[in-house]
């Protein structure tokens, strides 16, 4: 699967302040919180859905990684998701693993294995 996607029964606001912090302790940054609900809602479009997204970066790891293939930065920063479905609180990601296929380099096939295994588990810390 292209996503790691998890529930927890926090809210939404509590899952995203739980996340920010856990991120912190592996040395990732959230660069921007984008409110999708917010943003529509405000061109004059309907959604009622909460959907945010958190664009976040380790600033070693994104030197390391460009470094070695520029072309990873298409997929920079990267992103995580919280959002409300069927009344419950999702936490998810696009998995590194997946999209560095795309880029058919396998030397970076080892470090999206670490990036993708550090941020799940920054998430599965939350959901616990």
């Amino acid at each position: 699967m292209f996503h790691y996607t998890v529930e927890t029964n926090q809210s939404i606001e509590e899952a995203m302040a739980a996340l920010e912090e856990k991120l912190k302790e592996e040395k990732f940054g959230v660069l921007w919180h984008f409110d999708i609900r917010e943003t529509l809602q405000n061109k004059g479009f309907e959604f009622d859905q909460p959907y945010h997204v958190m664009e976040v970066c380790n600033p070693k790891e994104a030197q390391r990684v460009l470094s070695e293939n520029q072309m990873v930065g298409y997929f920079l920063p990267c992103k995580i998701v919280v959002y409300e479905d069927g009344g419950k609180t999702k936490i998810g990601m696009p998995r590194p693993t997946a999209l560095i296929e795309m880029v058919s380099d396998s030397s970076i096939k080892e470090f999206a294995q670490d990036i993708e295994d550090r941020l799940i588990a920054c998430i599965d810390q939350v959901t616990q």
